[in-house]
């Protein structure tokens, strides 16, 4: 499971900024070690590492300096949940290069640091940051404001963003700040409105370490909501007195805010408490809504670190000449860039902050429920059934017991790939029939753009108890068989019986989402969400309008004119460009390089591919790997765990980006997103399928999910090669786990991928159900289209591939055919005419250099292992005892040659 903030971190890396690493010196007092950095654009950037202690607390610290010894503003840079100080490395070299002092450090409980995780309790984790700020302004080169006054700034993502708000809410040295994806109010994130957030709760508790490693209290809160389902007003004090809001009317700083629109655990209405109680107390603000978020997405680091470098410009080093951006700026993605199938993106702002309810526009709505469905990407949603008014605004539905199956929105660390293709009309959402109301408007006449929160006025019954409600707004096509979540998010509800029967606001997800003309808005209140907890008790609900749907439009807000096309520039500065670039060959190319037409019938080439252990040096998962795929091939990847198969295989995919080497597919450089991984179908680590629905309908609800024509699917094709037979008829809870393996597969084969990567496809497979799985890879390597397969069962890897790769300790040991690696052993085959008698096989063992004779099963053959003879002089021995020879050759199980192989031959 990712953490939270892994994808974060990732993202944050830069590309090859630093040339090279030199020099380490021993600190006189002992406490750290110096290295230097160099980087071609800026002075060499110094680091010193050292173990502090907080109140008897260890903390794990880097500190970072270039140039001489002048006064300079400091700036802390606080780490992910899940993460350590290592992760803001780059970040932090990059703002000492521009001239500050720059210090790191992993939190309680993270890295190498001590003490337990308190969730940025003000007398431990705040306390440790003021401890910090103390240490600076001790240190010559830190410019003060006043003696241990320093001048300083704090930034950091999520966890990391959150303690910078703290910071300036409980230390008035604090001079300015750029919290990064982070939350306002913790208990209204995890508890919104008084529902818990239980996927993202578990989430954080696993990612953190499991609960022993959390504050005791903390631990004992989570359990006890996570058995009840329902938080209660203990934890939601114990978790917001530990939140930025607490402290909120103290922080009078500079801040700017960096929230993503595909965030469904810190959404955009955290951020926008943020700036609204900021500026009310005085202090600059920007806003800023990236493309990505906690659910995926891209995180924009490049211009984001740029920004806050900015910032920190203009309010720290007083530099008035800093531009430091709109008041409010927001990511925009429309269409693709046809030469590299990347999503092309622009921002769109305004001088003033517009916040989630600017430009309000009324939409008419009325209730509909026309038909049978589920809510998802191409399948219209069908509603409860109308309650019987007269003007079709009131529906009842229900909810299940024991709350399942649950509808399905965003879901942490898989659903980001699809929210940030929303806005291009590709989206995911499934709504059970039955389960929720659905009010549709008329379509618009014109193009309309929501940017903010909608609201509407409902009136809500419950049979029992709380009403549990979960709100949605889709952007429908004109034909209705499309429909979009914009950015995959849902506001839950939780309406409890005083507040029933009345009048109540419900406060839609915050979004930035374009409709055309023609489209239609719907809005859906369902009673169940997989994100979070619902009553177990089966009950029914009735929902009737009371009002329209009021959208906020952000009219204030521009969008920048697109960029020139590149011919209107690029031809002139050609001669310019190349030049730059002979001055820059010490450089590490970071571009996609070209296709190369001589691999475009290569289904794969991987030269000197290699990747390191996160948070390691010098370790490799992957060292220098090179080998070819040809068409047609199945190709068995072999090696013990840790060999590196998977780390290859997520490489392969586009998951993980190499540190070095590269990966072709058909001439084409892999890079994350890149369009030649259209033609790659994947199965890795098993598959997740909907329980209660057939086996087609999974597959089809799949291929509704990439966007792609229906008719490119191939979908009977894929079906005709897994055998699954009748069974697509059933759901596919009543599935087999080979079945559910055979469906993963076809899941796979959707589209007919050139190239299919099997990932352990037969892992709790029965004997029967093995065969069936190598006769399917088989059948689909005939057509020409080329298979790689890792398995730990050499004996089906013997059977179903024609090549083989076999890895050890990241390394290649050895690449070809099955033949000629199972063949380059010293065991013989020797077949013959007709049965050897048993006296004869005994004769032959006891020949000179022979170190054993057995007979096959069939017995017109021998496993002759030679111990010092060859295999002429077997031969000669053999005619002289009548032997009826028929043949003789190399012969070696796989078993035995993989045991060769990765014990350097002892075996």
């Amino acid at each position: 499971m990712q953490t939270p903030d892994s994808r974060w971190r990732r993202w944050t890396r830069k590309r090859s900024r630093w040339a090279a690493a030199v020099a380490a010196l021993v600190v006189l007092a002992g406490a750290g070690t110096w290295t230097a950095v160099a980087d071609d654009r800026a002075p060499a950037v110094h680091r010193e590492d050292r173990t502090m202690r907080i109140d008897g607390v260890s903390l794990d610290t880097s500190y970072f300096t270039s140039g001489g010894s002048e006064r300079r503003p400091a700036v802390l840079i606080g780490h992910g949940f899940g993460g350590s100080k290592d992760d803001v490395r780059a970040q932090a070299e990059e703002l000492a290069g521009a001239g500050y002092a720059v210090m790191t450090w992993s939190a309680r409980g993270f890295g190498k640091s001590g003490g337990e995780i308190s969730l940025n309790a003000p007398d431990r984790e705040v306390k440790d940051v003021s401890g910090l700020i103390d240490w600076l302004a001790r240190r010559p080169e830190v410019q003060l404001d006043a003696k241990g006054d320093p001048r300083v700034g704090v930034t950091g993502a999520s966890y990391g963003g959150a303690v910078s708000l703290l910071a300036a809410g409980y230390d008035r040295r604090v001079d300015a700040i750029a919290p990064v994806i982070t939350y306002w109010n913790l208990a209204d994130a995890l508890f919104p409105d008084g529902v818990f957030k239980k996927l993202w709760a578990g989430i954080f508790v696993t990612s953190g370490g499991g609960c022993e490693k959390f504050e005791k209290q903390l631990c004992a809160m989570y359990e006890r909501v996570a058995v009840s389902g329902k938080p209660d007003a203990a934890a939601r004090a114990l978790l917001s007195e530990r939140s930025p809001s607490a402290v909120g009317d103290r922080i009078k700083v500079p801040a700017l805010i960096v929230q993503g629109q595909t965030d469904s655990l810190f959404p955009l209405g955290q951020a926008d408490a943020m700036a609204r109680t900021i500026s009310g107390n005085g202090a600059p603000v920007a806003v800023d809504w990236i493309a990505g978020g906690h659910d995926g997405g891209d995180m924009e680091s490049g211009r984001v670190e740029n920004r806050i470098g900015a910032w920190f410009d203009r309010y720290l080093k007083e530099d008035k000449g800093a531009g430091t951006g709109p008041a409010f700026r927001v990511t925009r993605t429309g269409g693709i860039d046809s030469t590299d199938g990347a999503a092309l993106q622009r921002g769109a702002s305004s001088d003033t902050y517009p916040g989630l309810s600017s430009g309000d526009r009324e939409i008419a709505l009325t209730a509909t429920s026309d038909g049978p469905g589920i809510a998802g990407a191409g399948a219209p949603a069908s509603g409860g059934r109308s309650g019987g008014s007269a003007d079709r605004r009131t529906q009842t539905f229900r909810n299940p017991a024991g709350a399942n199956p649950p509808a399905v929105s965003a879901v942490p660390g898989v659903g980001g790939g699809i929210a940030q293709l929303s806005s291009l009309g590709v989206g995911l959402s499934v709504d059970f029939p039955g389960q929720y109301a659905r009010f549709d408007s008329a379509p618009l006449d014109t193009s309309m753009r929501i940017t903010g929160s909608p609201t509407v006025r409902v009136k809500v019954t419950a049979g029992q108890g709380d009403a549990v409600l979960f709100g949605k707004v889709y952007d429908v096509s004109p034909d209705g068989k499309q429909q979009v979540l914009p950015a995959q998010l849902v506001a839950p509800y939780r309406i409890t019986p005083e507040r029933q029967n009345k009048t109540v606001e419900l406060t839609l997800p915050a979004v930035d989402h374009a409709l055309d003309a023609g489209h239609r808005l719907r809005l859906v209140l369902s009673a169940t969400d997989l994100g979070y907890a619902s009553p177990t008790e089966p009950t029914t609900y009735s929902v009737s309008l009371a009002g329209p749907l009021t959208v906020p439009t952000a009219p204030a807000v521009k969008t920048a004119s697109a960029a020139l096309p590149w011919w209107t520039w690029g031809l002139p500065a050609a001669a310019a460009v190349i030049a730059l670039a002979l001055l820059l060959t010490a450089r590490r190319r970071t571009a996609t390089p070209a296709p190369d037409p001589v691999l475009a019938e290569v289904p794969l080439q991987i030269a000197g591919l290699s990747k390191k252990y996160a948070k390691s040096a010098d370790r490799y998962a992957v060292k220098d790997l090179s080998f070819r795929v040809e068409k047609g091939q199945v190709l068995g990847l072999l090696g013990p765990n840790g060999a590196g198969k998977t780390t290859t295989l997520r490489m392969l995919m586009g998951l993980i980006t190499p540190d070095d080497g590269e990966i072709r597919v058909f001439g084409n450089t892999i890079r994350p997103g890149a369009p030649v991984l259209s033609r790659v179908g994947s199965f890795v680590e098993g598959a997740g399928f909907l329980p209660h629905l057939s086996g087609r309908a999974n597959l089809e609800l799949y291929w509704q999910a990439t966007g792609r024509p229906a008719g490119d699917s191939h979908i009977e094709e894929a079906l005709e090669i897994a055998g699954l037979g009748d069974a697509l008829a059933r759901a596919v809870r009543t599935y087999s786990q080979g079945m559910r393996q055979r469906l993963a597969i076809a899941q796979a084969m959707l589209g007919m991928p050139d190239l299919l990567i099997l990932d352990e496809p037969t892992n709790g497979l029965d004997p029967p159900q093995i065969r069936e799985m190598r006769d399917v890879m088989i059948r689909y390597a005939a057509g020409g289209r080329t298979v790689i397969v890792s398995s730990h069962l050499l004996s089906e890897v013997e059977q179903s591939c024609t090549h083989l790769v076999v890895m050890d300790r990241g390394r290649l040991v050895q690449a070809g055919p099955v033949a000629e690696i199972t063949g380059s052993g010293d065991m013989l085959l020797v077949t013959v005419a007709e049965e050897i008698a048993e006296p004869l096989v005994e004769k032959i063992a006891a020949l000179p250099g022979i170190g054993s004779a057995v007979r096959t099963d069939d017995g017109l053959g021998l496993l002759v292992r030679l111990d010092g003879a060859n295999s002429s002089r077997l031969i000669a021995e053999l005619v002289r005892l009548d032997v009826p020879l028929t043949g003789v050759g190399p012969h070696r199980r796989l078993e035995d040659a993989f045991l060769t192989l990765i014990s350097g031959g002892s075996a």
